[in-house]
């Protein structure tokens, strides 16, 4: 299995990003001979952050379907099947210079071309879908795809049973063993002893409905022991962070990005979150009680499929889009009910996959051996 190369395809934001790293950085840790390259869609997030975690990667002129009515969205629509071809002809031209053994594809713009040339060629494939709702990428790959990784149950009205693993989502290394950072997560973030700590994520870039609800109700922290670690994102840092300089609340502390969430994870009793499938994944397999507010901007509303599938097992508590101003009475609510935390952690913990990474890896590995590559 020495000089394996593997392709891992795909992008665009966090949720897809961070799992592919973790399964590159596991076929690594099992096969350090191992030859990885990314490909991924130009100007998108996947372009900075995989470099920075020191891998190679490609980007496509890919795009998808705007599915607004707007004349810039039927203009970028205008030019899709173009992108397309072009994104084709260059992923073929990739395949067949680095010469991959299994290509892996996690989701998003750049995987479905990727992905569509490597079958042309007959190099195996495997498909990791983090949603509880298939995207489209996905379900269309899926009919050439060899095995398809899942992270729920059910996943066969989307997918040939056949080819299913439930292996559940990759997730950082890092956050495994939180017990042992407390105190240096609790130095790190300048928590008091006396202070519970709310933690508020928005996704990689922010979330906008999340903030707005936040600061409405910022006050009902008045006087509380209670200290809010809040990721409201780049776009969003100043306008917040001059917001709340004004309101000269000393427990509050706003980020732009968080950069140790293994931290932010170990010191947090409640986190509020968007639902997407990374971060329940980790949320479960840290067992952290969750506040969870899917958001409506995604296709087939799949957050609130992914939050409903802790909700329906008391293992999260569920806050519309449209109800963020309850985000923090929600949440100080639940810390005064100390029977309720933790019975939620204890359901959240026992839905955890921690064995997602290795388990994805193996198949991946699998499809090598039993690969009829013919590039």
């Amino acid at each position: 299995m020495s000089n394996l190369k593997i392709v891992i395809s795909g992008g665009g934001t966090g949720g897809h990003i961070y799992p592919a790293i973790a399964i590159a950085k596991k076929i690594l840790e099992k096969n350090k001979d191992s030859k990885i390259l990314f490909v991924g869609a130009k100007g998108r997030m996947e372009m900075e952050k995989i470099p920075e975690e020191g891998f190679s990667i490609i980007g496509l002129d890919v795009v998808g379907i705007q599915r607004s009515l707007s004349l810039k969205s039927i203009f970028k629509n205008l030019k899709f099947p173009f992108l397309l071809l072009k994104s084709l002809k260059n992923a073929k031209k990739i395949l067949e210079d680095f010469k991959p053994d299994v290509v892996v594809g996690v989701g998003g713009y750049a995987s479905g071309p990727t992905l569509r040339m490597a079958h042309s060629l007959n190099i195996p494939t495997l498909i990791q879908e983090q949603n509880s709702y298939a995207g489209l990428t996905n379900k269309w790959l899926s009919k050439k795809a060899n095995k398809i990784c899942v992270a729920y149950e059910n996943m066969n009205q989307f997918f040939d049973e056949s080819k299913l693993i439930l292996t559940g989502n990759p997730v950082r290394k890092d956050i495994e063993n939180l017990n042992s950072k407390v105190d240096e997560a609790k130095k790190y973030f300048n928590v008091l002893k006396s202070e519970k700590v709310i933690l508020v994520l928005g996704g990689s870039l922010g979330a906008m409905s999340i903030n707005e609800g936040i600061i409405k109700s910022i006050s009902i922290l008045n006087d509380q022991p209670v200290k809010l670690i809040w990721q409201v994102g780049k776009r969003y840092f100043n306008k917040i962070n001059d917001q709340l300089t004004q309101i000269n609340m000393k427990n509050i502390h706003p980020l732009p990005f968080i950069k140790r969430m293994d931290l932010a994870y170990a010191v947090s009793h409640i986190v509020i979150s968007r639902a997407g499938a990374l971060s329940i994944s980790e949320l479960t397999l840290a067992g952290i009680p969750s506040i969870l507010v899917p958001s409506p901007n995604v296709s087939e509303d799949h957050q609130t499929k992914n939050a409903m599938s802790l909700v329906s097992k008391s293992a999260a508590i569920l806050v519309k889009d449209d109800q963020t101003e309850k985000l923090l009475s929600v949440a100080i609510e639940l810390l005064k009910n100390k029977e309720q935390l933790t019975k939620i952690s204890k359901n959240a913990k026992n839905l955890g996959k921690p064995n997602a990474t290795n388990d994805i890896v193996s198949e991946i590995f699998k499809l090598n051996f039993n690969g009829t590559k013919k590039v």
